[in-house]
C-alpha cells in the first residue's frame, strides 16, 4: 500500500461514534448547510418504509439533521411508492424528472436525476434494500461534511455478512472493484467498501461529476472525485454492519461487467469493442447462453443541463 494511502487511512477514516449527533446539529446550524437524503428504489416495498421511518423519526423529528427525504422510484411494480410516502418520504418517479431526456434503466440514472429534485448542500444516498437499518448510516457519513470543509465525499464502511458467514458479502467488490482500484488507482486502495451504496457528498462536487447510468456509478464517482478534488477530500466512516438482499451469481456477473466497462473508459476513454456479456444457465437441453447488454451510457455533469442551471438561478 502506498505511504500516501496509509496516511490517508489514519487521517480520513472514522467511526460514526466519533461525531455525536448533537455535535453535528451544532455544526449544521453554524454553517447553515442543508442535508438531503435520497433513496433510489425499485420494488423495495419490504424495506423502504422502515428506512424512511427511522430517518424521519431520529434525524428529522428527533434531532433535525436532515431537511428532506426523497425516494426516487425507478418504475416499481409493487407498492414501493405508497409505502415510502406513508412513512414520510417525498416520492418522485424517475420519468417525471427531466422528461425531455428519456430515462434509461439503472441506478446511476436515478442518482443523477435526483440532483434536480433535491435542494440540500449535502446529498446522502442510501440503498433502499437495507434491513436492520440504523440512523447512523446517515449521520455517520454526513458528519465529516458538516464539520470539515476540506472533506467533499464520504463513503460508509461496514461488515457485509453473507447469510450466516461474516465478512463474505461484497463479492463484486473483492473480485472486480478492489483489484481494479489497487492496480490502476492505488490511491483509492484504502476504501473498505468502494462499491457501497451509502455515501454522502457536497452538491458542489456531485454536480460536476458524470454519472454512469448503471452499476458502475459508485466506482466511476470515486475515480472521478479523486481527479477532481484529490484523495484528502475523500473519507470513510465505519457504521457497523450492513444487512441487505443479496443477488445471485448471474446478476453479480452483469454488475461486474458494468463496473469493468466504467473502469475501462476511465483508463483510456477508448471504445468498448463488444459491450455485451454472455452468461450460461442450464436448461432442458443443456447449458443455454443468455446475452446481456452492458451499460454503455453516462450522463454528463449536472452543471451542463440547462434545467439545472435555470433552477439554481431561480
Amino acid at each position: 500500500m502506498l505511504e500516501e494511502v496509509e496516511r490517508w487511512l489514519n487521517a480520513r477514516s472514522w467511526s460514526a461514534a466519533d461525531r455525536p449527533v448533537q455535535h453535528l446539529l451544532s455544526a449544521k446550524h453554524a454553517t447553515g448547510q442543508s442535508v438531503s437524503v435520497v433513496l433510489p428504489a425499485l420494488d423495495e416495498e419490504a424495506t423502504v418504509g422502515d428506512i424512511v421511518a427511522v430517518i424521519r423519526r431520529e434525524l428529522v423529528l428527533g434531532i433535525p439533521l436532515v431537511d428532506e427525504i426523497v425516494v426516487v422510484d425507478s418504475g416499481s411494480s409493487d407498492r414501493t411508492a405508497e409505502v415510502a410516502a406513508a412513512a414520510g418520504a417525498r416520492v418522485v418517479h424517475r420519468d417525471a424528472i427531466l422528461p425531455r431526456i428519456p430515462a434509461v434503466p439503472g441506478k446511476g440514472e436515478v442518482l443523477w436525476r435526483s440532483l434536480l429534485v433535491t435542494g440540500g448542500d449535502i446529498v446522502c444516498f442510501v440503498d433502499a434494500d437495507l434491513r436492520e437499518f440504523r440512523a447512523d448510516f446517515v449521520s455517520g457519513i454526513v458528519g465529516p461534511l458538516l464539520t470539515d470543509p476540506d472533506v467533499h465525499l464520504v463513503k460508509a464502511m461496514y461488515d457485509r455478512p453473507l447469510g450466516a458467514a461474516p465478512g463474505q458479502g461484497g463479492r463484486v467488490t473483492e473480485l472486480m472493484a478492489r483489484p481494479l482500484l489497487n492496480m490502476h488507482w492505488p490511491q483509492l486502495a484504502g476504501f473498505v467498501q468502494p462499491l457501497g451504496g451509502e455515501y454522502a457528498a457536497r452538491r458542489s462536487l456531485l454536480e460536476r461529476l458524470p454519472f454512469p447510468v448503471g452499476y458502475g456509478v459508485e466506482l466511476g464517482m470515486l475515480v472521478d472525485a479523486l481527479h477532481l478534488v484529490g484523495l484528502d477530500a475523500l473519507a470513510q466512516v465505519d457504521v457497523g454492519v450492513r444487512v441487505h438482499r443479496h443477488q445471485d451469481g448471474r446478476a453479480l456477473g452483469r454488475m461486474a461487467a458494468a463496473i469493468y466497462r466504467t473502469a475501462q473508459l476511465r483508463l483510456a476513454r477508448g471504445h468498448l469493442v463488444r459491450p455485451t456479456l454472455t452468461q450460461f444457465e442450464r436448461g432442458a437441453d443443456g447449458f443455454e447462453p443468455h446475452t446481456y447488454t452492458v451499460d454503455t451510457e453516462e450522463r454528463p455533469p449536472m452543471t451542463e443541463i440547462t434545467e439545472y442551471a435555470t433552477r439554481r438561478v431561480a
